[in-house]
Order: C-alpha cells, then structure tokens, then sequence
C-alpha cells in the first residue's frame, strides 16, 4: 500500500467527521480480514488516530486478523508499530479453541474476512460458503467470551438477492436467489451468516450489528481482487483502456472505500444491536459503464465492448440492479465525503502516485 499525501490526508478528514470515535480510545478492537479491501481502509482508519494522538494517551489496540503475519506486516509497514497495529492469527476454516484467544479479549469484532473474489465463486464454491460460515461463528464464539463486547459483521449488498423493480433496496427488501446455482454460494453464505449473528444474539445474547456494503473501491485493493471495481481502475493506472464484458446498464451503489470505512466504524458505534445497515453513497449510484466511463476520462482512456467467454459470464453477479437506499445510515450522522469522481481521481492518485 503507498500511503499517499492524499490518502493520509483522507484518513484524517475521517477521523474528523466520524462522530462518537472517543468511545475507541482505550479499548481493543480486532479485524478479520485486515489485509484485504474494506478490513485494510478501517485498520488505517483506526492506525491514523493512533499516529496523530501524539501524547499516546487513549491508545486504541488494534488486533490485525489474517492467516500470514508478513502479508500484514507487507500491507501496513511501519504503520504495524507508529499505529499500534499488533498481528492476530486467524483462518476463516479453522476454529479456534479459548486458549488461542488474545488477552485481553477484544471489546469490538470487525468481521470483514471471506472470500470477496468472483473467481472463487466459480472455482470453489464449497470453500466460500464454508469460510463465511465458519468464519463468523469463530467470531461471535470469540464475542461469546466477553460480555458487553460488540461484533459488526461486514456483509454484501448481494443478500437481497434479483427483484424486478427500480427502486434502492432498503434493509427489509429480500428478492430472490438461485439456490441451486453453485454461483450463489455468495450470498447465500452471506445470508446465513446473518442469521447466524442473529441466532446468537437470541440465544447467547450477544450484541452485534450488520454493515451491508455495495460495490466498494479505491487504493486498498489486493493483487487478486478482480472485481469490475478493482479492475477498472488497475488498468487504466497501467495505462491500458477498459474493457467491459457487459453493456454495463447494471446499476450500482459504488463506494470509495474510506467512505465505506467511515460508515463501518459509524455502525459499530451508533448502530442499533440486531440491525443491519446498507453502505452506499447516494451521490454514487450509477452503471457499471458510467463507473468505467468515470475512470476512463480521469486517466485519458477509452472503454471498449468485448463479449465474456462462458466461464465469466458464469461468474457475473446476476442483480440487474443492486442500488441501496442508505436513509438508515444517514440517520446515524453518517455522510459521504467521496462521490464518483472525487473517488476515482483520489485511487488514482494513490495508483499512479499524482497530485489530487
């Protein structure tokens, strides 16, 4: 990750805006999933307020979660030590026994593990059904051991499933998904998940909340997120046009990823326990074409039509119209900083090291 001026600078502009952030300070919040898209942007989040807390008081104890200790260290640098970012093994697949807990126990639980790769989806369905299941569970287990600790389950928008009309899916609004389409290991997993939070809650009394992001994107993505919303932007920061295997008429509620980041942490501190919160910009609710299109201009380059080969198309998320209606986020004080162009022009910067 290169931390840019304007990235450290965004980062900040967080931290301004993020409204009951002083309940953080002292407490220890544990990340799965630390390295990846959304877990990596909320670690630099929390890792920024550390670094600018210059007296160290009121440090937040920031437990990195991932299965390899050099790609943590890989992604944050130096940040590992100045932010206080400490490593935390964990594996979505393996379970974990009450004496490979940390000490002390995390007061917050941030779940952004699982497989987020379209890919995947396509080559080991059973393996991401099983990681977003088992994953989660190890997680509200872990919760289970200290009272008055919070979880906030990092979801998809794709839980909602296909619908045939036009408007923004609020909270409640459940379409439908093929179930015995091997592709919809997806968000079946993630609804189960859910369900499984909420089982918890009902059972063991364990307080959590959901965040249900929709298409998220900028600078923190990985080398093997293949994503429209990562792939976009990757090319045309290496210089080559954009190629899409749709007409792109799919609409979207894209994110940038600090705005996504921002909302997280507003949910894990406002939210109401047993809810669910969608993640979407309203200013960012456009095609995938128009995305392109976006990223396209600000890097001087074209978007070009190719037709998918099988194994894509199969692959392809099939809601025609993912949109979320974030007036429940935005009751909690929440407001995006980032809309489309704004984010594309500061990924890009972050890619191709620019001036914003």
């Amino acid at each position: 990750m290169r931390y840019h001026a304007s990235y450290v600078e965004d980062l900040r502009g967080v931290r301004s805006v993020l409204s009951g952030r002083e309940a953080l300070k002292g407490r220890t919040i544990l990340v799965t999933g630390a390295s990846g898209l959304i877990g990596s942007a909320v670690v630099d989040v929390l890792a920024q307020m550390n670094i600018d807390n210059a007296d160290q008081s009121g440090q937040i104890r920031i437990l990195a979660a991932g299965r390899s200790r050099e790609g943590m260290e890989r992604r944050f640098g130096d940040r590992m030590e100045s932010g206080n970012i400490s490593y935390y093994p964990f594996d979505a697949l393996q379970p974990l026994s009450p004496e490979q807990y940390p000490d002390p126990l995390p007061d917050y639980l941030i779940h952004a593990a699982g497989n987020a790769n379209p890919a995947i989806y396509g080559s080991h369905p059973v393996q991401t059904m099983m990681t977003t299941i088992l994953g989660t569970k190890s997680v509200l287990e872990m919760a289970a051991e200290k009272p008055g600790s919070r979880v906030l389950y990092v979801s998809s928008s794709e839980v909602y499933g296909r619908k045939d009309t036009s408007e923004p899916f609020e909270e409640n609004m459940f379409g439908t998904v093929d179930i015995l389409n091997p592709r919809s290991c997806y968000p079946v997993s993630r609804r189960a998940a859910e369900t499984l939070c909420a089982s918890a809650k009902a059972e063991k009394g364990i307080d959590f909340v959901v965040a249900r992001p929709g298409h998220v994107y900028g600078p923190t993505m990985t080398a093997a997120d293949n994503r429209a919303s990562s792939q976009f932007p990757r090319d045309v920061a290496d210089g080559k046009d954009i190629v899409l295997k749709s007409s792109g008429s799919q609409i979207r509620s894209y994110c940038y990823i600090l705005d996504c980041a921002s909302a997280i942490l507003t949910v894990l501190l406002r939210g109401e326990s047993g809810q669910a919160y969608n993640i979407s910009n309203r200013d960012s609710i456009v095609t995938i074409r128009q995305m392109a299109e976006v990223f396209a201009e600000a890097a001087g380059r074209k978007v070009l039509f190719e037709l998918p080969t099988e194994q894509e198309r199969a692959v392809f998320n099939p809601m025609d119209n993912s949109s979320l209606n974030s007036a429940r986020l935005e009751a909690l004080g929440w407001k995006g900083m980032f809309d489309m162009e704004t984010g594309a022009a500061r990924t890009l910067a972050c890619l191709m090291d620019r001036t914003v």
